[in-house]
């Protein structure tokens, strides 16, 4: 079973098998980054998706931007849904894995030309299950 999670795991990430660095935005501030200066190039096979923290705070909203690895993003998301309400005092982090997928949020656009795909709830399974192990 830990085989075959981990050869899932591994097919879902590889893609095509080339070694590609993606962009994203990093930041940390009261206004949602998306000029050209906070564009960071990733560090290849080590940060492969773009991490976006906003919080809700007493003094507006903070935004936190940056390149992630997909195992520590993902935890983190899934580690904060409970806390994402939108309300004074919630955290919300999301994890997306195309380029500058972290930026601004978009005008409602058809969705034939959306630019960001939302990572598949499959591969935080299948990582949870490495991490865990054999429970036997």
């Amino acid at each position: 079973m830990r085989l075959f999670a981990l050869s899932a795991l591994l097919l879902l990430c590889s893609g095509t098998g080339r070694t590609l660095q993606i962009q994203c935005y990093q930041c940390e501030m009261t206004q949602d980054c998306a000029a050209p200066e906070f564009i960071v190039n990733c560090t290849v096979n080590v940060q492969d998706m773009c991490q976006k923290e906003v919080l809700v705070m007493d003094d507006g909203t903070h935004y936190r931007k940056s390149c992630a690895s997909s195992g520590a993003c993902l935890i983190a998301s899934s580690g904060y849904q409970q806390f994402c309400t939108g309300k004074l005092h919630s955290v919300c982090i999301s994890c997306c894995n195309t380029p500058l997928c972290n930026g601004p949020r978009q005008k409602r656009r058809p969705l034939l030309s959306s630019t960001s795909v939302p990572v598949p709830r499959i591969q935080l399974l299948l990582l949870l299950l490495l991490l865990l192990g054999p429970l036997c």
